[in-house]
Order: structure tokens, then sequence, then C-alpha cells
């Protein structure tokens, strides 16, 4: 029997999991989804303390009534901040929950979950992101008020996505060429600063009399 090499015998392989983009890794990816769940629930939570206010007294001034274009308060009063019925915001206290959960669940009980389990989680996370979509379109060019502590919500919503995706695509949850895998975990940073940069411009635009007044 051929013996390997010594280098070979002593090299010390590195498991699956801990392979590929630093942020599809178990320990990295479970710290951005910890710090995005965790600001992500403390904007909802926020938000649900200032929309009881509203609700005991209408005439409540929330944190950020900043001016016509920039109000919490006006935006709780459309039709869309209570889409399904109820506050949007108790959907984020719920969300976000589940996803602190996973990430304590990793990174303090070593946790490792099936693939049905990110399955469901990719699903969540996807359907939270296409909500917050619409809900940017409807600030934008329906509601046109912007509401800081929902944008807050958007901010976490995207590297959350980004990368839960690029994470499950790295690990066969979602079946996918190679190739495609390999671009994504390359670009997963430039991805979530493209819409970054995206949500920013167009905030930019559709208010522009807010930021350049002469526009007016």
């Amino acid at each position: 029997m051929t013996k390997a090499p010594a280098s070979a015998q002593t090299r010390p392989q590195s498991p699956p999991d801990e392979t590929g983009p630093l942020m599809t890794r178990t320990r990295p990816f479970a710290w951005l989804l910890l710090v995005t769940s965790v600001v992500g629930w403390l904007a909802s939570g926020e938000l649900v303390l200032e929309k009881l206010e509203k609700l005991v007294n209408p005439a409540h001034q929330t944190i950020c009534d900043v001016n016509p274009w920039v109000s919490c308060g006006e935006v709780m009063s459309t039709w869309q901040s209570s889409l399904f019925g109820f506050p949007n915001m108790f959907i984020g206290i719920v969300a976000f929950a589940i996803t602190t959960t996973t990430a304590m669940g990793i990174l303090l009980g070593g946790a490792r979950f099936s693939r049905a389990y990110w399955i469901g989680l990719q699903i969540g996370v996807t359907l939270g992101f296409v909500f917050i979509v619409w809900l940017w379109s409807q600030a934008l060019y329906s509601i046109g008020i912007l509401c800081p502590l929902c944008m807050i919500v958007w901010a976490m919503m995207i590297p959350m996505f980004v990368w839960t995706t690029v994470r499950n695509l790295r690990h066969g949850v979602i079946p996918a060429s190679a190739g495609l895998v390999k671009a994504l975990g390359e670009w997963g940073w430039i991805i979530v600063a493209v819409l970054y940069v995206g949500v920013i411009a167009s905030i930019f635009f559709r208010f522009l009399p807010m930021f350049v007044p002469s526009t007016m």
C-alpha cells in the first residue's frame, strides 16, 4: 500500500462549512444574521411602541416626525402600514425573533439545522425581502413620506437576504451550478452595496426638494 506523503498526513482538512467566501461560513454568517436581526427587531419594537402611543393618543408625535417628508406617524396612518389587517411591525417582531434565535443557536449551541429548516428560513427571508421592496415602492411613489425606523428595517433585510441566499447556494440547500455559486459568493457584498446605492439614489431623486430646496 502506498503511503501518503507526510505533508498530506499532517495537513488539517477544513470542514465543508468553513470553506468558500467568509460570510457563507458558519460563524461569520451567524454573526451577520444576529446583528441584522437584532437591529431589525429593535427598530420594529420601537415602531410597535410608537404605534401603541398613536392608538392611545392620535395626536402623539413619534420620535421620527421630522417634516412633511419624514414622518413615521404619517406612514402609520396609511393602509399600507397594516396590509394584513394588523400593523406590519408585528411581523418584524416575530420574524426577527426567529432569525435571532437561529443565529444564537449556531453561535452558542453549535446547532446544525436540517436542509428543511434552511429552506424554510430562505422562504421566510425571501418573502420578507419582497415585502420590504413593496413597502419601499409604496413609501416613495404612493405615500410620498419616509419612515426612518422602517428604513432601518429595509437596511437590515438587504444583507440578510443576500447572504442567506448565497449561504444556502453554497451549502447546496438551493441547487445551482458551481459557476453561479462561485460568482455570487465573490460578488455578495457588491450586490449588497449596489442595492444600498439603488435605494439611496431612489430616495434622493424622489425627495429632491427635501435635499435641494431650490428645486421646489
